[in-house]
């Protein structure tokens, strides 16, 4: 039984993840900001779980879960880092408060929390980090610029940790989420124009069990639905099929008149 610690399980693709490991006879540690929500899904998990209500938009004080984590379940053995938040809108109508805001989530803090469980794995020449960027990484889409860099960062990241890790135990894996059925998703296809729902999609549900898979057969990356694999393969058509006929974002409502 390995102890499994998901930043962001409480909807979409964390709490499929939360489902599949713990299904699989796992230990989990579930991470959000939701208590109320993630005590509800650790009710319904039939193995050993853990809840931690935190905000992790702060990087510094993200690392503490770590410590509890550990103390409630023992160590940890997979760390996945799959909380963000997204921004869908033309650059100029995004403060850079909000921007800053969601690049420590998606970037920051997952890099912070990868540096403090390394020694832990590193001492026990075993364990895996689980990084969940987006396709965004490998096809930068318009409308989501701060998006694009936060999850291209952590793909970056992620990718490059694998190599500095080789022969030491412990094993990167990079994930590739396109189009997934999640909250997240609906409320970034509201931001554009309804042609952009015809993209091939997929489940939560099918991802968290690809993920598991990979995790036990250490395999490098996932990308899904397998349709995007061709963004990975063809980089310099997936760009120029992105800037010339992806959907942009549409601007944001106008305020209200007010007499």
């Amino acid at each position: 039984m390995a102890h499994v610690l998901i930043t962001g399980a409480s909807s979409g693709i964390g709490e499929a993840l939360a489902r599949e490991f713990s299904r699989g006879g796992d230990a989990v540690t579930l991470v959000a900001r939701r208590g109320e929500v993630l005590r509800a899904l650790a009710a319904e998990l039939p193995g050993k779980s853990h809840v931690i209500a935190a905000d992790l938009s702060d990087p510094a004080r993200a690392v503490a879960v770590l410590d509890e984590a550990t103390a409630a379940l023992g160590p940890i053995d997979v760390l996945i880092n799959n909380a963000g938040a997204q921004i869908v809108a033309p650059i100029q109508t995004v403060s850079a408060e909000r921007a800053d805001a969601m690049m420590r989530l998606d970037l920051t803090t997952p890099m912070r929390l990868t540096a403090a469980v390394l020694p832990g794995m590193l001492q026990r020449k075993s364990g895996v980090i689980v990084d969940i960027a987006s396709l965004a990484a490998l096809a930068p889409t318009p409308g989501m610029a701060y998006y694009n860099a936060a999850k291209a960062g952590l793909a970056g990241f992620s990718e490059g940790l694998r190599g500095e890790l080789r022969g030491t135990g412990v094993h990167v894996l990079t994930v590739y989420p396109g189009p997934v059925d999640t909250p997240l998703a609906r409320a970034a296809y509201d931001n554009y124009p309804p042609m952009a729902r015809m993209l091939p999609g997929g489940r939560p549900e099918v991802l968290a069990r690809r993920v598991r898979r990979a995790v036990l057969r250490r395999k490098t990356r996932v990308i899904y639905p397998l349709f995007y694999v061709l963004a990975r393969h063809f980089p310099g058509v997936t760009r120029w099929l992105m800037d010339n006929f992806a959907p942009k974002a549409l601007p944001p409502p106008a305020p209200p008149l007010k007499d």
